[in-house]
């Protein structure tokens, strides 16, 4: 019996694989709201000023919101 040697994919392109959800998304996920609820949302806003400056949030909420990204913040060490 003749055995095949190598990676039979090879050449092949690679599965697409699916980006997991920013934590913005989760946090947006849990209290149930959508895209139109977003802005109305106490809870989320709370959670927004706190993290603005460590996750992404959409621009489009921060200047609904009037809140202001420290740029100068990078993350890094």
């Amino acid at each position: 019996m003749l055995r095949r040697r190598g990676n039979p994919n090879w050449g092949r392109p690679l599965a697409h694989i699916p980006y997991p959800p920013t934590a913005f998304e989760v946090e947006v996920r849990k209290l149930g709201l959508t895209k139109e609820t977003c802005a109305a949302s106490s809870q989320l806003r709370i959670w927004c000023e706190r993290n603005c400056n460590r996750y992404y949030i959409p621009e489009w909420l921060l200047e609904a919101w009037g809140i202001l990204v420290n740029s100068d913040f990078s993350g890094a060490a």
